[in-house]
């Protein structure tokens, strides 16, 4: 989602820009201008192929054709047009068409050592079976949160075009329906990215069914998520109605209070509890005010990253410090440790066809070479810290100075590249005025189903955007960070104060 550009992209886009009328100001939403905003999602977005993709608006119901080369890209289409203002559903007819010449033989290897080589799925029983492309699992794990991240990890693999996913998910033990809604209840409440406040929880046998209303689609797929507890065996959110006028300020009061610091705590560690890319036994959760620090250990960097992910995300957290230690389970050769992540590069349907060259020292990944995009970059440091053995990553890798700055969107990225140290993107040339940029960011907020637009500033220097005002959480911040790249800043100052 990157509306800064190149100085090449700009020059062509020049023109559109200069017809461009901004709906915000209007604020009117038509099944038109719904297209159009969901268009402009993907054209600036680094990973999905926006030409190839058509849409149409009916009702404020996307439908998404055309053809991508990897499963990831359609999903991250779909997923990006989830979070457009106005957008109540989507429709994803997008087809994987994956480069010629991988059989289902080599297809079911990749996938088979994807799940072995990464300490989250390791040790899932799980079988694995392709044909034509179409990945089947079965078998059986401990929580819905593993038996979707199996599916991420076969999705993530090149030449895969679709995944069907037969897992069971067998609970240690069985819960009563008194149990589990207040617990559905509590995880919505302490989820920045969802506003409980218009949503019923009803639990029948361990069937779920959320009613009521949220303000985008991103959000309802996000409390589908987040509703998935232990002793859940289905949910449906088909009654759960997306209206944008659900992100009214006063809905949201009771969520935001301040909490207790014991609160902010046990939520963190239940969060942590929850997410099978931490392996969460031995991390301790600490409060001082609204500052979380964690301690202990986990298995890999990624589970690092992950833990402090999972703990932003958390209502009433402000920061966080980590003091995670990564400890292997068992100890690798630093070359068994680096082949690992060269085969994860290889294999991934991203970063696959980059000669990215590898070398591992006292268990921190190095890597050399040159990519084409920030999202390229970012994606080849994830792989690498997720490879079993895997205690750092020094990304040395090369970005093309002309390619557009990365942004986040925590509904859509499962990383956050701001908080990497190598993230030094150089601002870009922009032909735009700084009028023109103000009125685009300005357009770009009020398109976001996240932020309440009356309560940000947007001012323009020589292509710099400065953000002032208030907004609710850090993924709200971070969604105006967002908002205002792809309204053509050059660079960012984001003064905003969550509240």
């Amino acid at each position: 989602m990157k509306r800064s550009l190149s100085t090449m992209l700009l020059a062509g886009l020049a023109a559109l820009v200069a017809v461009a009328v901004p709906l915000g100001a209007a604020e009117t939403i038509t099944d038109q201008s719904v297209t159009d905003a969901v268009e402009d999602e993907l054209l600036f977005d680094q990973a999905v192929p926006a030409n190839k993709i058509n849409l149409t608006t009916a009702e404020g119901v996307v439908t998404l054709r055309g053809a991508v080369n990897n499963a990831l890209a359609k999903q991250r289409a779909a997923r990006l047009a989830e979070t457009v203002k106005g957008v109540r559903s989507v429709v994803n007819r997008i087809t994987v068409e994956p480069p010629a010449g991988l059989d289902d033989a080599t297809l079911k290897r990749d996938v088979v050592e994807a799940l072995a080589y990464d300490p989250a799925t390791e040790s899932y029983e799980l079988d694995v079976s392709v044909t034509d492309g179409v990945v089947t699992l079965s078998g059986t794990t401990q929580s819905w949160q593993e038996k979707s991240l199996a599916e991420q990890t076969a999705m993530s693999v090149r030449g895969v075009t679709d995944v069907r996913n037969n897992i069971s998910v067998n609970y240690s033990a069985d819960r009563p329906d008194m149990e589990i809604r207040p617990e559905i209840e509590e995880a919505l409440r302490w989820d920045t990215m969802v506003d409980d406040g218009l949503i019923d929880v009803e639990v029948d046998d361990g069937k779920v069914t959320l009613t009521g209303t949220v303000g985008s689609a991103a959000e309802k797929r996000r409390a589908r998520y987040t509703a998935w507890v232990p002793g859940v065996t289905a949910i449906d959110t088909s009654p759960l109605n997306v209206e944008r006028w659900a992100r009214d300020e006063d809905l949201r009061k009771t969520k935001y209070v301040n909490k207790s610091s014991e609160a902010m705590r046990n939520a963190v560690a239940d969060a942590l509890l929850y997410d099978p890319r931490v392996l969460a036994t031995n991390v301790t959760v600490d409060m001082t005010g609204s500052v979380a620090t964690l301690r202990g250990e986990v298995r890999n960097a990624k589970a690092k990253r992950a833990a402090e992910q999972v703990a932003k995300r958390t209502v009433g957290v402000s920061s966080v410090v980590n003091r995670l230690k990564v400890r292997p389970e068992a100890e690798r050769a630093d070359e068994e440790i680096a082949d690992s992540v060269r085969r994860a590069l290889a294999r991934d349907a991203y970063v696959d066809r980059y000669e990215i060259a590898v070398s591992v020292v006292d268990g921190t990944a190095y890597l050399y070479g040159t990519v084409d995009t920030w999202f390229e970059k970012g994606r080849a440091d994830t792989v690498a810290a997720t490879a079993k053995g895997v205690e750092g990553v020094r990304n040395n890798l090369e970005v093309d100075r002309e390619a557009a700055a990365l942004s986040y969107d925590p509904y859509v990225d499962d990383y956050d590249i701001y908080t990497y140290e190598w993230y030094d993107y150089e601002p870009v040339v922009t032909f735009e005025d700084d009028a023109e940029i103000r009125e685009e960011i300005k357009d770009e907020v009020w398109w976001s189903p996240f932020i309440d637009s009356d309560n940000v500033s947007v001012a323009v220097d020589n292509g710099v955007a400065t953000l002032t005002g208030t907004v609710d959480t850090w993924s709200q911040r971070g969604a105006a960070l967002e908002n205002a790249y792809e309204g053509g800043a050059t660079w960012v100052i984001n003064d905003l104060d969550v509240e």
